[in-house]
């Protein structure tokens, strides 16, 4: 049976995600939501329409990707709280990890005495992790993951195909 090429660096070049990652990665946190668009931009129920074609929705996606990027990076933030606080086991182990973490960090390398027993921090460490896992695990870690993913994928890219371009957007690309 013979292999079907897939072109992924075709289908990827066209969204220009190696820039849109690159941009994100070089600023600050703050830098990054100082242009967060109003509400009513990016709710405007006004420019909500159905692309006529494939072609049109890529350009939207392009543009609404770039101009309302710190938008959805909010909207994928509310997602994952959303998902956190419906996952009350998947909360526990992210919050048993993180203070397990920090209470080792605290230690600054020395061993801790419990009683007559003394405990590296490798050990801490290990014991940390073979309770946690199982926890995760059991948590339905992979499935709030690909939850996660499909329910911004949706969202997300459903919002920037849908919202058409501000009218002084719209003809700038075009020849005269």
């Amino acid at each position: 049976m013979a292999r079907i090429p897939i072109p992924l660096d075709l289908l990827t070049s066209r969204l220009n995600l190696q820039d849109r990652f690159a941009s994100m990665r070089s600023g600050s946190l703050a830098g990054r939501f100082s242009n967060l668009r109003p509400l009513s931009e990016f709710l405007d129920v006004k420019r909500l329409s159905k692309p006529a074609n494939f072609a049109e929705m890529q350009s939207r996606v392009n543009y609404n990707l770039g101009h309302f990027s710190s938008n959805y990076a909010v909207v994928f933030v509310m997602i994952c709280i959303y998902s956190l606080l419906t996952n009350a086991w998947l909360l526990f182990d992210i919050v048993f990890v993180a203070l397990g973490m920090w209470l080792i960090g605290k230690l600054d390398g020395r061993d801790l005495e419990f009683g007559a027993h003394r405990f590296t921090t490798t050990q801490l460490y290990t014991g940390l992790y073979v309770i946690a896992i199982p926890i995760a695990l059991f948590s339905g870690l992979t499935s709030t993951l690909f939850w996660l993913v499909g329910a911004s994928g949706l969202v997300i890219l459903g919002h920037a195909a849908m919202l058409d371009k501000p009218i002084d957007e719209a003809f700038s690309g075009e020849a005269v």
